[in-house]
């Protein structure tokens, strides 16, 4: 992999690898989260996000940090999130996740966004979509969950050389963010850096670790902006 872009050798060797990846996920006792029940009070919390927000690479789901966050809050977790998925990439795979979030009843108190990483692989191509879905994304989940409070992560990065879309894309998601007037924690890219004890056996994913790791950071920077 190149610092100025992904080659195209590396870029066949990560679909495959995330191929694998998406094909172990789909087999019985994946780390699949349902509807919640109605709420007692508790907050409903859904997540729009990939394999690292699914939980790919971790040992079981509750070590995942989207469910380390929940629990320790006290949070109903409803966590959709598909690997492979993208702003852009890979859309058609299944229920679309946004209306599965907007659609979901009773309706999510907190949507956290972590998406953008798989669009890297769609680069530069396919710049004017990504940014363009970035907006429309993030525009429906303001207009179709007003109430929500709406938390927009930084996209993760997994490796240590980075193409200059990554850069890119997580200006394209900072700047929809402000425009709809989400929170949004920036960083995420880097949490995983110069750490490859962090990283399961595929080397894509985070281990139990790396995962427990990006749960630290985010519940900071969550207490940052008040949750």
């Amino acid at each position: 992999m190149t610092v100025q872009g992904i080659g195209t050798a590396s870029v066949a060797l990560l679909v495959a690898a995330a191929s694998v990846a998406v094909l172990a996920a789909c087999s019985p006792g994946a780390y699949e989260s349902g509807p919640v029940p109605a709420s007692d009070g508790a907050p409903i919390v859904a997540f729009y996000g990939d394999s690292y927000t699914r939980g790919t690479g971790a040992s079981s789901p509750e070590r995942r940090w989207s469910t380390i966050i929940a629990e320790d809050r006290g949070w109903y977790e409803f966590n959709p999130s598909v690997d492979g998925l993208g702003f852009v990439n890979n859309r058609g795979f299944g229920a679309d996740l946004i209306d599965q979030i907007v659609e979901h009843d009773p309706p999510p108190d907190i949507v956290i966004v972590t998406m953008g990483l798989n669009d890297n692989f769609s680069m530069p191509a396919g710049a004017g979509d990504i940014q363009a879905a970035i907006d429309a994304d993030l525009e429906r989940l303001r207009e179709e969950l007003p109430a929500a409070r709406l938390v927009v992560v930084e996209p993760f990065w997994y490796t240590d050389e980075r193409p200059d879309s990554v850069d890119r894309i997580i200006g394209w998601v900072e700047d929809a963010a402000r425009r709809v007037g989400a929170d949004h924690i920036d960083g995420a890219s880097h949490w995983l850096e110069g750490h490859p004890e962090w990283m399961a056996a595929d080397g894509i994913h985070p281990n139990d670790e790396g995962y427990a790791e990006i749960a630290r950071r985010m519940d900071a920077e969550l207490e940052r902006i008040g949750l």
